[in-house]
């Protein structure tokens, strides 16, 4: 048997995002959305009719956390009055109500959820209808379907309790999730996967509930719901998580989930699973990266399981879903055919587990495919385009890996350079990518129009940014970023060792989409990436002009990585790169220069014991990168979607002259640990959230900078957005930056 945990929603050519965008924007209505939806699962459900089962709500219209919210009515009170899309669109976007829900990455990945708020007033009370509706759609189209659903722990966990007593809200919620498959058995016996990936944390992750996540509760609740007449798989991903899997041997489950690809250790639960009577869904298959699988080592991988398990109790399956990878590699005439031949998008995967299923089960006629893939497998192991030397030499000789002077010393210097006000403004970086710069890029791109045609439109925008910016009193400018399709991408295409597709987008939240760089070789920076636009825009000002970069780690974790050398090796190779962009921007005349670290916690291993070896690696990276700068150069760094509690020591390691951070829909409970641990360097707290269409008035943001000052004093703040603009509209970000620069004189001359 073979199985995965969820298939990409967004279509092959962005189908959802287009409609999604479309409705949010009044252009359709609400049928047209739901048909494209329709449509999407069953072309989606068409490509899974070789497994046994076909994955049914993996499918959302914005993120499957904040569907089970909306499904458990576990609606902030801001949004109580809102129903339907209206109400589901509201949680995760925004509303004139109230802001949004926040919004942070599902684990270590790419991929931001929408955060459930809990609180004890809320009233909890479940609605399966969109789950039995998906069901019967796909019974209708005679597919055998599988529901796929977040685990009530993992959902809690990842919830934010915003009053009350935490066991009592669990107790309430609990209650509620119970309602929600007591409403799916209605459908009679059916097979749930329940996604529980919080253990891969351990037990003890949640604030020490000790409560609710022990032997006890864990045993309770899927005891209680297998007794409903439902074969009950609980799959984890991402990690082991071997304490788990010892609780759910004692339970009446069907089977067990287990990762072997991120969660090697899984393989000592072997011998425990192999004495129950738990069917084993062993993820082999890696639901995460674009390589394509060796076969031959997955299959030495099924037999070392095997020799444990009988065959007819393994299930084989994707380590998690597959909505971190593209739709599909067909139609990527772009890329050389010897590099496509290394990768396996969502569809190839699907391929790939059905030929190591019928391998395995020894069906003689799957071995040519076997065979085929061999060859492949050892192309690419000996494959020139994977190897440059030159590279491997500089990375060992390389010394200079800090700054050669304190921050307190960098600081003076750097403030008589500089002669910015107190709560000097700025913002994040990219402005609005508006549809005419989308078609001016394209048109470039596809050979419409020359070099001098296009460059001139950049340079229009650029003096049209510069002239704004200038117009409302910003004190620090940027250039707008017009030239840049995306933050890692622009620079993935000008260094050596990447590869890009055309199609292959990914699901970064709701209707965001991005497309990753594929590093396949070794990386180098043959020519200097930034400098004629950031040039070209100082020399429109007298004003500070920031310089734009990415940083070595961000671009690691934002690209799908060779799996042929660690990821350190690739991410010291990329902070070289980024180092000699450094050196020339500084030497060009550019005072202030941001390496852009959206992603850096996003590498964060799941298990403490792992954290110590990722920082090391990934502080020095940065360090390499940032160690050209000279005492006067001002380094920033920005980072998103993050909680810094447990990270704000090395945050201050990084010794990056100013960090931006995103705190507008967190309060101050974000930067309130700068201050309990005496930070010393210089902070940009975001004042209003970029992610909703909102515009924040002035007095708005006045009352977020008085809440900033009473946590840091006003000679350590930066004044600016939580994020960049290129996804907001002009007629969004203009009023919103000239109420902000209004609120920071208000609060200057008060």
């Amino acid at each position: 048997m073979s199985n995965i945990l969820g298939f990409p929603r967004i279509g092959k050519n962005r189908e959802l995002k287009k409609v999604l965008e479309s409705f949010w924007s009044g252009k359709s209505n609400e049928e047209e959305l739901q048909q494209v939806a329709k449509d999407l699962r069953a072309k989606h459900w068409e490509l899974q009719k070789e497994l046994d089962f076909v994955c049914v709500n993996d499918f959302s219209l914005y993120d499957n956390v904040l569907d089970l919210a909306y499904a458990l009515n576990a609606k902030p009170k801001r949004f109580k009055d809102l129903s339907g899309l209206e109400g589901y669109f509201a949680m995760a976007r925004g509303h004139n109500v109230g802001v949004a829900c926040e919004m942070t990455k599902w684990f270590n990945t790419n991929y931001h959820y929408v955060v459930p708020e809990l609180s004890d007033e809320d009233n909890y009370k479940a609605n399966a209808n969109k789950i039995i509706k998906q069901y019967q759609e796909a019974l209708s189209l005679g597919y055998k379907p599988k529901i796929q659903l977040i685990g009530l722990f993992t959902f809690f966990a990842l919830s934010k309790i915003t009053q009350g007593e935490t066991k009592a809200i669990f107790d309430k919620l609990k209650k509620a999730y119970l309602e929600l498959i007591e409403q799916i058995t209605t459908l009679g016996e059916v097979m749930i996967e329940f996604s529980e990936p919080i253990f891969v944390k351990g037990l003890n992750v949640a604030n020490n509930l000790e409560s609710i996540y022990n032997s006890q509760m864990i045993e309770c609740v899927y005891n209680e719901i297998s007794q409903k007449g439902i074969k009950v798989i609980v799959s984890t991903f991402f990690e082991h998580s071997c304490e788990l899997t010892e609780i759910l041997l004692k339970t009446n489950i069907y089977g067990i989930g287990l990762d072997f690809v991120y969660g090697e250790k899984n393989k000592q639960s072997l011998e425990a699973l192999a004495k129950s009577d738990k069917v084993l869904y062993a993820g082999v298959i890696d639901g995460r990266n674009i390589w394509i699988t060796d076969l031959e080592s997955k299959l030495a991988l099924l037999d070392s399981i095997n020799a444990f398990i009988p065959k007819e109790r393994i299930v084989i399956s994707s380590s998690c879903s597959l909505l971190h990878l593209p739709f599909s590699k067909e139609g990527e005439d772009n890329i050389e055919s010897e590099i496509l031949s290394w990768f396996s998008f969502a569809k190839e995967k699907i391929a790939e587990l059905k030929t190591l299923e019928l391998v395995f089960k020894g069906e003689k006629a799957a071995k040519q495919s076997l065979e085929e893939n061999a060859k492949t497998i050892l192309s690419r192991k000996n494959s020139l385009k994977t190897n440059n030397q030159k590279i491997r030499n500089r990375i060992q000789q390389n010394t200079l890996k800090q700054r050669n002077m304190n921050f307190k010393e960098r600081l003076e210097l750097q403030k008589n350079a500089l002669n910015l006000p107190i709560l000097p403004t700025t913002t994040i970086g990219s402005f609005p990518q508006t549809p005419e710069l989308r078609a001016l890029r394209l048109d470039y791109k596809k050979g419409n129009i020359d070099k001098a045609t296009y460059e001139k439109g950049i340079k229009e925008y650029i003096k049209d940014c510069v002239a704004f910016q200038e117009s409302i009193g910003i004190d620090v400018l940027v250039h707008g970023e017009p030239e840049r399709n995306d933050m890692v991408e622009y620079f993935g295409e000008q260094l050596e060792g990447f590869v890009f597709s055309s199609n292959a987008w990914v699901q970064s939240y709701g209707s965001r989409c991005v497309k990753p760089p594929i590093i396949y070789g070794d990386v180098e920076r043959k020519n200097p990436m930034t400098i004629e636009w950031i040039t070209f825009a100082q020399s429109l000002t007298k004003k500070v002009m920031k310089g734009m970069l990415t940083g070595p780690v961000t671009i690691l974790n934002w690209s799908f990585v060779r799996d042929d050398l660690p990821r350190h090796l690739v991410c010291e190779q990329i902070s070289l790169a980024i180092a000699d962009e450094i050196d020339d921007l500084q030497k060009a005349g550019i005072s202030i220069i941001q390496v852009d670290e959206a992603a850096f916690k996003e590498g964060y291993p799941l298990r403490k014991e792992n954290i110590k070896e990722y920082e090391k690696w990934a502080l020095e990276c940065f360090k390499t990168s940032t160690a050209i700068a000279s005492p006067q150069t001002q380094i920033h760094t920005h980072m998103c979607y993050s909680e810094f509690n447990d990270i704000i020591k090395t945050i201050e390691a990084l010794d990056a002259d100013v960090i931006s951070i995103e705190t507008a829909r967190s309060g101050n409970e974000l930067l309130k640990v700068f201050k309990e641990v005496g930070y010393t360097h210089e902070v940009g707290p975001g004042v209003y959230d970029i992610h909703s269409p909102r515009i924040p008035n002035t007095e708005e943001i006045k009352k977020q900078i008085q809440a900033l000052l009473e946590v840091l004093p006003k000679e350590q703040l930066w004044i600016n957005p939580d994020c960049g603009l290129k996804t907001r509209k002009w007629e969004e970000v203009k009023p919103s930056l000239k109420n902000m620069v209004e609120a920071v004189k208000v609060i200057r001359n008060s």
